[in-house]
């Protein structure tokens, strides 16, 4: 068992990235103190995060707190590759500067995740062969553009885009090279889409290289389908939320992870607005409800 795990908090539960009206009165600085006073190791970027890795070095080393990574969305399927790989680099290379591992990316073309006329299980993207075709090309030479610095990409599976399914993780792991392109494993897209995390997990072990963990309000996710309402929707009523408020069991989770080779971070995640769950509160009650149900999985 690997004892290099790394647990993290991503400040969207502070300010929402793709809502910024959802915590806009909540400070970076209120962010990352009370992250470190939960008790996290790292974090991840968020909006109100400065851009000069000097200066946020400057904020996060006193908090003892490291980057984990940071969302990069991908435009693969419908813009030139040439205008996605200029982003990359970019983005790479504000990482590489704080250290980070892993690059965190997700393809956008065509997503519904921030349309709020669009049914979150209803209006989805099928990805064409032709942009399977793109995205996966463009994924291979963006691995191998991270390791130009040792660092790797891992794909976020996400609602509402075309990488969501069990079906579409497969499809994208088999279109692409475990030397080029990771996975990142997130519990509450997969719960929300209706697949099996422990089966995702086995199945793509020794490419799964950034975990995030969030829980889901199972009776919002339901009138969310039954309104046919959009994601951000769902985001604003508390579809997800942090571990152990929610209907996931982390502890075999996190047992098979723990049992696994896995060595990394795993990163506490969970939109919803602030001003009815409190950042720091449920931050905390993540951090300690996975203390505790440590203590029950092998050590």
């Amino acid at each position: 068992m690997t004892r290099n795990i790394r647990y993290a908090c991503a400040p969207i539960a502070w300010t929402n990235d793709d809502m910024p009206e959802l915590g806009h009165e909540n400070s970076f600085e209120q962010c990352i103190s009370e992250m470190a006073l939960a008790g996290y190791e790292g974090t991840e970027i968020g909006n109100k995060y400065p851009r000069d890795p000097a200066i946020l070095k400057d904020y996060l080393e006193p908090r003892g707190l490291s980057v984990a990574s940071a969302w990069l969305s991908l435009y693969l399927t419908s813009a030139p590759y040439e205008e996605t790989k200029k982003a990359f680099i970019e983005h790479r290379d504000f990482l590489y500067e704080l250290g980070a591992k892993v690059i965190v990316v997700s393809e956008q073309g065509n997503s519904i995740q921030g349309k709020l006329d669009k049914a979150l299980f209803k209006d989805k993207p099928i990805f064409t062969e032709e942009e399977w075709a793109c995205l996966t090309d463009g994924l291979e030479k963006l691995g191998t553009l991270a390791h130009e610095k040792d660092m790797e990409i891992v794909y976020h599976h996400h609602m509402g885009t075309g990488v969501q399914t069990t079906e579409e993780i497969d499809e994208l792991m088999n279109r692409t090279s475990k030397a080029n392109v990771s996975l990142l494993f997130d519990t509450g897209h997969l719960i929300v889409s209706g697949e099996d995390p422990i089966a995702i997990f086995n199945k793509y072990e020794d490419r799964i290289k950034h975990i995030h963990f969030k829980d889901v309000r199972q009776e919002v996710k339901e009138v969310i389908d039954k309104e046919r309402q959009c994601f951000l929707e769902g985001v604003r009523k508390g579809m997800f939320t942090v571990p152990g408020d929610g209907i996931i069991d982390f502890e075999p989770i996190l047992d098979m992870i723990f049992r696994s080779n896995y060595s990394g971070w795993i990163v506490v995640e969970a939109e919803q607005d602030p001003s009815i769950a409190n950042p720091f509160i449920y931050a905390k009650k993540a951090k300690e409800y996975m203390c505790n149900i440590s203590e029950n999985v092998v050590t």
